[in-house]
């Protein structure tokens, strides 16, 4: 089998150099190639809010074409932490798109701010996708994200980090309570992916 291709974006904060997305990064590479990119605003001196979407879509298109580019005909899957998965999955979505993209994996999905709820891309996808969401965030309670996921036409999965926040993270108190580590959060977290990616590479997937 081909090996898959993983265009991996970071989230509004942080960049590629950051534990979390070096960590992601080495576990990811024990599967496929791993294709890391940053947004624009990155590059900037100091720190800088996000670019505009269409301007995070436009960088990220073009990781997605380096990378189809390099490594004809396998699977690709975007995989994003935060901001970058909401803007994978607006890509996802694009009609010209259409068959380029094995699936898309989200760790962390941001789908509420004080202002917004951020499903309506989620219900117009038709790749299959997967959520790696904590019970402790913010961002995406999940009886909000279920409601969600009732109205999605995409396969989709769910895979709960318990006395996780946003990024994934534990407290110590957390830990102690639930009888767990961060090595095996982290450990069951990925055991979700490596599952999800033998699957959305099969012909099981519409």
């Amino acid at each position: 089998m081909t090996r898959p291709v993983f265009v991996l974006a970071h989230g509004a904060g942080v960049g590629q150099a950051h534990p979390f997305m070096q960590d992601w990064q080495a576990r990811l590479a024990q599967l496929g190639t791993v294709v890391p990119f940053e947004y624009p605003y990155m590059a900037m001196p100091g720190k800088r809010p996000p670019d505009r979407l269409p301007k995070l879509l436009a960088r990220h298109r073009e990781a997605l074409q380096s990378a189809r580019t390099a490594h004809p005909g396998a699977p690709v899957f975007l995989i994003g932490k935060s901001m970058g998965s909401r803007v994978g999955c607006h890509l996802a979505n694009e009609p010209d798109l259409a068959g380029a993209i094995t699936g898309v994996i989200c760790l962390g999905y941001p789908l509420q701010s004080p202002t917004t709820l951020r499903d309506e891309v989620l219900v117009a996808l038709r790749v299959p996708i997967l959520f790696v969401q904590g019970t402790r965030d913010h961002l995406c309670p999940l009886e909000l994200l279920e409601s969600v996921r009732a109205r999605m036409s995409a396969p989709n999965a769910l895979h709960v980090v318990a006395g996780g926040d946003h990024t994934l993270h534990l407290r110590v108190k957390d830990t102690l309570q639930l009888g767990t580590s961060q090595a095996a959060a982290d450990e069951a977290a990925w055991g979700a992916v490596t599952a999800f990616v033998a699957g959305g590479a099969s012909p099981r997937w519409p």
